[in-house]
């Protein structure tokens, strides 16, 4: 496994694979890794001759009063669980080798970027959006591998490949969970044995609508009203949103059709964490959610 921290080494060192038509799978990370991050990179080593992962905390996505400085960073952890998923190259940037002084050319996905997550988040996603694509300029992937759980950044960041013509598959993989359902994240590590147990709120709501749509809900004015009963019973968990939007576009719905997306963020205590599931619509059939282990 090599590291490489210089971007223009890591260009160097991967256009070889390039000429010679061994492809390439990437997986763009934040380090803490977990088993959700793991499963990425044992897809992209199963379907690839090369696997590539970066670790580079992005402070583009971070506004001012996030948690940048703060983020874990358990490098030497990072590292190994990647020589033991047999990982080609761990890119390893510092902020001054993507982000030099005078720095000023972003990516900006509008529409997708605004809604959501991205109303409490101004600049996040422009954020997201820039990393990726200077990573992908970098890289070269054949494929892309990302997480479910942050159903907006993937349709971001599909929709920025498409309109960008970067010869990019992009894969969108399933949550993992754990065990009593909280979606795997690296931000878990802040959460205290009484904040674990608040968190599982976020599941519990989405195990509600599920039973909700099942049911024969269709009505999200309904659907979330009653998610929100429920969380509003957990005095730790301050609610940012809640929404029921097209998968695709993101768009709210009325009515539950189609390929359909719950999506929702809250904070326990000072941690911010995100949840959803997808789901798809007919009158054919009934509604069948897709919630990974969930």
């Amino acid at each position: 496994m090599k590291i490489i921290k210089a971007p223009d080494k890591l260009f160097k060192d991967l256009k070889k694979f390039k000429i010679s038509g061994k492809s390439i799978g990437f997986v763009p990370t934040m380090g803490a890794l977990h088993a959700g991050h793991l499963s990425l990179i044992a897809q992209a080593r199963k379907e690839n001759k090369i696997v590539v992962v970066s670790i580079f905390v992005n402070p583009k996505q971070f506004g001012p009063q996030e948690d940048l400085k703060v983020y874990p960073r358990p490098l030497k952890k990072d590292l190994l669980l990647c020589k033991k998923e047999k990982v080609d190259y761990v890119f390893l940037p510092g902020a001054n080798a993507l982000y030099a002084e005078g720095f000023s050319t972003y990516v900006d996905v509008e529409g997708l970027s605004a809604v959501l997550c991205g109303k409490s988040r101004p600049g996040h996603f422009r954020g997201v959006a820039t990393i990726v694509t200077k990573l992908f300029n970098l890289v070269q992937p054949d494929v892309a591998y990302f997480g479910q759980k942050d159903a907006q950044q993937a349709s971001i960041i599909k929709k920025m490949t498409k309109d960008l013509n970067f010869p990019v598959k992009i894969k969108i993989m399933p949550t993992l969970r754990e065990k009593d359902g909280l979606a795997m994240s690296s931000r878990n590590a802040y959460l205290g044995k009484q904040e674990r147990k608040d968190a599982l709120v976020l599941s519990r709501a989405l195990n509600l609508a599920k039973v909700l749509i099942r049911g024969g809900a269709k009505d999200t004015v309904r659907i979330i009203s009653r998610m929100k009963q429920l969380i509003s019973k957990n005095k730790n968990a301050k609610l940012d949103y809640i929404a029921i939007v097209d998968s695709e576009n993101l768009k709210p719905l009325k009515i539950i059709s189609g390929n359909y997306l719950i999506a929702l963020a809250l904070n326990i205590k000072k941690v911010r964490l995100i949840d959803n599931f997808q789901g798809r619509f007919s009158t054919q059939s009934k509604s069948v959610p897709n919630m990974g282990t969930l």
